[in-house]
């Protein structure tokens, strides 16, 4: 009989001095732990700076209608680049939204404007899909095309639809519908007024709670409603589901699926056009928002709504999360937010310095020094200035957009066959 060895194990390799350490995974405590600390890093810049709007119901309220239409051209733009089809034609989706809903809920319902407006976006979607699945265009020269055709075919359409004697005389002109009816508010009632009055003393967090909170359960839309149910219903389709698996299986690897008996083709087809649809619905959140249509009322939101998607790693959560940020930095610059941007300087000073001793930490060496350097300066401008510019408030939306990319840019991993045209048996 032979003794068996006992193997001993090789030993570990010495660690790199300057190589990066594991990476922390977001698991639910962590992201409570960074939501927590993230609340009081903001409660202590509202307190420091008096600026009690930072966190106040109105804001809160303001950045949630924001960050809806924002959230629905990323959740649009998630559904079709799951499916490897790249959509810069969102704008112009939610262009035919603002349109279509804006003029179906002047003439009937605003709820009927809602299925118009979708259906229209859809109709954008289902030419993308032809131009790109079918006939395999370019997704990025297609999808610059959609947006300049919805601009000139609403630009078209509504200086005949809202021209005419009828749509005149309710306030139509050749960049604007007649009014329509709003869709229906919620508020949870004794909660929101309660809030309202702990929001009113100015405490330390516990006001900031209450503003939160009070923003969110007052004078909701139903049409916010509406939107939280999709994100939630789309994460499970794409990801509890088998159409969802065999969807997603066509942006990664579409030759694989289809060898497993997996139409691509239709899959792609229903994923640009929902997509389509999600963007539409954006686009009429905003027209009846606002009552109207409105020539370039979309402002940019579509490519905000891809910059969210991106930030969220193309999936929902994260995408909500980045919706919300934009969302916030809208609603900054609509509520005289002057002062507000100028508070958030210090707490972005602040991000700045927590980021760069994190990055130290992980062994990073020049990352770190440029945002300390970002840091002391965004200090300085703090300590030096009572407010900002209003070219700066405007540019908010913006600029926040530019930095969220650029901080996260290195975490994202996109479906691996996004944007690539794909013939059918060409994997055989």
């Amino acid at each position: 009989m032979t003794a068996t060895a006992t193997q001993t194990p090789p030993p570990a390799a010495p660690r790199v001095s300057g190589a990066p350490r594991g990476r922390v995974r977001m698991t639910f405590p962590v992201v409570l732990l960074i939501v927590a600390a993230s609340l009081v890093a903001v409660s202590a810049v509202r307190a420091i700076a008096g600026a009690h709007d930072v966190t106040s119901s109105g804001q809160i309220a303001g950045a949630l209608s924001s960050a809806v239409p924002i959230g629905l051209a990323g959740l649009a733009g998630l559904w079709s680049e799951r499916a490897g089809v790249v959509n810069i034609g969102l704008e112009g989706m939610m262009i035919f939204g603002t349109f279509f809903g804006a003029w179906a809920g002047w003439q009937t319902n605003p709820w009927l404007g809602v299925l118009a407006g979708v259906l229209g976006g859809a109709l954008g979607g289902l030419v993308h899909a032809i131009v790109t699945v079918t006939f395999g265009v370019d997704h990025i020269v297609a999808g610059v095309a959609m947006n300049i055709l919805a601009a000139g075919v609403t630009a078209f359409l509504a200086k005949r639809l809202f021209t005419g004697a009828d749509a005149a005389s309710k306030g139509g002109t050749p960049k604007q519908s007649p009014p329509m009816d709003d869709i229906k508010n919620f508020t949870v009632p004794g909660l929101s007024h309660w809030l309202a009055t702990i929001e009113k003393h100015h405490w330390f967090l516990v006001s900031d709670l209450a503003g939160i909170v009070g923003g969110l359960v007052t004078h909701i839309s139903a049409l916010t409603l509406l939107s939280v149910a999709l994100f939630v219903l789309t994460f499970f389709v794409l990801w509890r589901t088998p159409f969802g698996l065999r969807l997603r299986s066509c942006g990664e690897n579409p030759a694989a699926a289809e060898s497993l008996g997996v139409n691509v083709y239709t899959y792609k087809y229903l994923a640009v056009i929902i997509s389509g649809g999600l963007a539409g619905l954006g686009g009429v959140f905003l027209a009846i928002g606002t009552h109207f249509y409105l020539a370039g009322q979309t402002g940019g939101r579509g490519y905000i709504g891809l910059a969210a998607m991106i930030f969220g790693n193309w999936r929902p959560g994260g995408l909500a999360m980045g919706a919300g940020l934009f969302g916030y930095a809208d609603s900054l610059q609509l509520r005289n937010g002057g002062s507000s941007v100028h508070a958030l300087l210090l707490l972005l000073a602040v991000l700045l310095l927590v980021m760069a001793l994190w990055r130290f930490y992980r062994g990073a060496r020049v990352a770190p020094a440029i945002s300390l350097g970002f840091a002391v300066l965004l200090t300085i401008w703090y300590l030096t200035t009572d407010s900002v510019p209003d070219q700066v408030v405007q540019a908010t939306p913006y600029v926040a957009t530019l930095l969220v990319m650029a901080l996260s840019a290195q975490r994202l991993r996109m479906p691996k066959a996004d944007g690539i045209p794909y013939r059918k048996g060409q994997g055989t």
